[in-house]
């Protein structure tokens, strides 16, 4: 046995939200090999004292551009307009060394905040995809792709730059280190590209066995938009050109029609619910509980430090409950046991890692956080499902362990040198992106 971590509370959501208490969980090579009350009468090599800790599945992030952090509040405050004026600027000025070290911070707040996989979709893959590698975080990764050419130009996927993109970053890096890394066909949004590219990317993603990664009815203009230029939703559209004949996720979601739900749901699409962006931004966050059903799988994620602000899922958990019982004026609208499943079980599936996480289960991955049950403000407990869902914060995960390995722990993060990466993202990242201009920021 590899790691032992005794006498915790362990929140399996195997099944459901089963809650252990004094249990000793054990790992070994990278898989969890029990979870019992019994002291195993092998020595381990770690011990882990679990007194006062709440073990959960690790947090699962569906949506977010890690590459981001870089920017963090430099458009807040801002009309919409302004922000991504202010954004497309700043992202002019990117390379993939910047996106690297701005991966990496971002990698190393999600592993703070009790995160082990994300699904990342943004520009530079190939840079995001190495800070992964050397992370030791899991990721669903896609290449933001777009085409703003005529529709009716001629259209050639083999020769296409950013197709070519994609296909090199399947080759290099999708399966790596045993599929702790997957690569997602994926596309911005509707609006940013044409029926040529969808059908290429889906018929690509189909033959490749990959998911598709997506922005989807995030605003009433947006669907307006779609309905006026084709007579059809986002959605709908989207649907009739196959992009949907792929697992897809699609994030945000919030002016999502019923029908467009129902005919997602029928194609096994997850909506990625974002309450805190939505919010911060001045969007409708997506109806959670419609969602669920018209059978479409409902999963949580943080978006981009530069929208969100942060990379908090116990955040996002509160605020997707807080949503729903604030729309629905129902303050059991919403369990925390469903918020919590959204930001594990639902997760998974999304990512297509149902079978190796998003439960702390004999045989899974020893995808594991440890959450600090002695601080004030988690004192007393009554029940722990909705501790963890409306009193725990990020800073209270103690460890954050991925396969067995543990990725952060109290303050540390073994395999990211994270005074390296400030001192990338002072001295070449930021003076990059800002140098010689009197940017107004915030």
């Amino acid at each position: 046995m590899d790691t032992l971590i005794t006498n915790v509370t362990a929140v399996t959501m195997a099944p459901g939200t089963e809650v252990l208490f004094g249990v000793n969980i054990g790992i070994t090579d990278g898989k969890i090999e029990f979870i019992s009350k019994k002291v195993p009468e092998e020595l381990p090599k770690t011990i882990i004292e679990g007194t006062g800790m709440v073990a959960m599945p690790g947090l699962i992030n569906c949506h977010t551009h890690l590459a981001t952090s870089v920017l963090r509040c430099f458009t807040d405050d801002l009309s919409g307009k302004e922000a991504l004026e202010a954004l497309l600027q700043k992202e002019d000025k990117m390379d993939s060394r910047s996106a690297k070290a701005a991966a990496l911070l971002s990698i190393a707040e999600c592993l703070r905040f009790g995160v082990t996989s994300v699904s990342d979709l943004y520009y530079y893959p190939g840079a995001t995809a190495q800070a992964v590698a050397e992370s030791g975080i899991k990721a669903n990764l896609a290449l933001s792709s777009y085409r703003f050419i005529d529709p009716n130009e001629e259209f050639d996927f083999d020769t296409d730059e950013q197709c070519r993109e994609l296909q090199k970053l399947v080759s290099k890096w999708h399966g790596f280190d045993h599929g702790r890394i997957r690569i997602d066909a994926g596309i911005y949004a509707e609006y940013t590209s044409n029926y040529r590219l969808w059908e290429a990317l889906a018929g690509y993603a189909s033959e490749q066995n990959l998911g598709m990664q997506l922005h989807l009815a995030e605003s009433r203009e947006e669907v307006d938009s779609c309905l006026d230029r084709t007579g059809m939703t986002p959605g709908q559209l989207l649907s009739c050109h196959r992009l949907f004949a792929v697992p897809a996720t699609a994030a945000g979601c919030g002016c999502l029609s019923l029908e467009e739900a129902k005919l997602l749901g029928k194609k096994q699409a997850t909506a990625v619910a974002l309450p805190l962006s939505d919010a911060k931004n001045g969007r409708n966050c997506a109806p959670i509980l419609d969602l669920v059903k018209s059978g479409m799988n409902v999963a949580l994620g943080t978006d981009g430090a530069i929208q969100a602000g942060n990379l908090d899922m116990f955040e996002v958990m509160r605020g997707a409950a807080m949503s729903v019982r604030a729309s629905t004026g129902d303050p059991a609208a919403l369990p925390s046991s469903a918020a919590l499943m959204m930001a594990t079980v639902c997760g998974a599936r999304a990512q297509g890692r149902s079978a190796e996480c998003g439960m702390l289960k004999e045989g899974m991955d020893a995808d594991i956080v440890l959450v600090d049950f002695t601080a004030p403000h988690l004192m007393p407990c009554h029940n722990v499902i909705t501790g963890l869902v409306y009193a725990a914060k990020g800073g209270d995960v103690a460890m954050t362990m991925v396969r067995g390995n543990i990725l952060y722990q109290n303050g540390r993060f073994p395999t990211i040198d994270l005074n390296a990466v400030v001192e990338e993202l002072t001295g070449y990242a930021i003076p990059r992106l800002f140098a010689k201009e009197e940017d107004h920021v915030g």
